[in-house]
């Protein structure tokens, strides 16, 4: 049904939002008495891979900073992460970053840490409110733009009717949203390709691989797995293999990070195409931090290219590979 891959693109983006007006306005946080930075980071959970490298590029390059960082695993609930903010505000921290788990429900939170004077600085994934005094900044990648390469890739090296199934993230976080907004928005121009199944697997390898057996058993043709995160397309995998059928041939997988065990399998030819996104944010969030504290302004919106893999690419950096 596809055509040999060709290439891998991707791309993460550095986007930060400042209120409007000018002379000031703004509120800042503060150091502590020491002189210290002190942050408030409030993590998603630890449900893949590249959280995992995500989680460890922000507390090791705090450290290099001299930041001095006070962090909250949320568990993949949003609750968990309204408690932590609140506790950072509490502390009086110099400044709260947090990736929220998802996109709406922030305003109440983030209106006590604007009172409080505590810049905020949101990370990896946005939130939806008209009211973007409520933080400073926006670090993270452009997921459309992750879901329109992947679905250029596919619209690329389809030929004839192509059946996809679709792993999303978390149901009404960002990167679920966007990467299966840009999908859709590519393939539309190519009726021949259908998406016949989506559902989420929760970026979580076995959310992957259970939702792949579901599919499996539902769907009498599938062509394409679509995975909004390699850990799903891994357990997608695992679950593909156990149906006795062979994946990378039998059914072609995209997915999107490009973390290590990602790449050992588009280099060992079980997935077909990654679109890449970076975890390392860390030294990024740190320069960030200290600047809002000061009072500096930032820059709306700075884009971080990233490379590209096919599956001799893959294997040619897997040996250097940082996550």
């Amino acid at each position: 049904m596809l055509k040999k891959i060709t290439t891998v693109a991707s791309v993460v983006l550095l986007s930060a939002l400042t209120a409007c007006g000018s002379g000031g306005g703004g509120s800042t946080g503060s150091s502590t008495p020491g002189g210290t930075t002190t942050m408030g980071f409030a993590q998603v959970g630890a449900e893949s891979g590249w959280r995992t490298a995500n989680t460890k590029s922000i507390q090791d390059e705090a450290k290099a900073a001299g930041i001095d960082l006070k962090f909250s695993d949320a568990q993949q609930k949003q609750e968990n992460q309204i408690k932590a903010i609140r506790s950072y505000i509490q502390q009086k921290v110099s400044v709260i970053a947090f990736s929220p788990v998802v996109e709406t429900g922030w305003d109440t939170v983030l209106l006590e840490a604007k009172r409080a004077n505590i810049p905020v600085i949101l990370t990896d994934r946005s939130i939806d409110s008209d009211d973007t005094s409520l933080y400073k900044t926006f670090l993270g990648s452009d997921f459309v733009e992750e879901g329109r390469k992947a679905g250029d890739w596919l619209v690329a090296n389809a030929s004839g009717p192509t059946n996809v199934v679709e792993l999303q993230g978390t149901t009404g976080a960002a990167p679920a949203n966007d990467r299966k907004k840009g999908f859709e928005e590519k393939i539309a121009s190519k009726p021949d390709i259908k998406v016949v199944a989506s559902q989420t697997g929760d970026f979580t390898r076995s959310g992957g691989k259970q939702v792949m057996e579901a599919f499996l058993k539902s769907q009498p043709k599938i062509d394409v797995v679509y995975a909004h995160n390699d850990d799903m397309g891994l357990g997608a995998i695992e679950a593909i293999k156990a149906a006795g059928k062979v994946p990378g041939k039998d059914i072609k997988i995209i997915t999107v990070d490009a973390v290590k065990d990602g790449m050992q399998a588009l280099a060992n030819g079980e997935i077909n195409y990654i679109v890449e996104c970076n975890p390392l944010l860390g030294k990024q969030l740190m320069d960030l931090a200290k600047k809002v504290v000061a009072g500096e302004q930032v820059p709306e919106r700075v884009v971080t290219e990233e490379g590209t893999f096919t599956q001799e690419q893959a294997k040619a950096v897997l040996p250097q590979r940082q996550y």
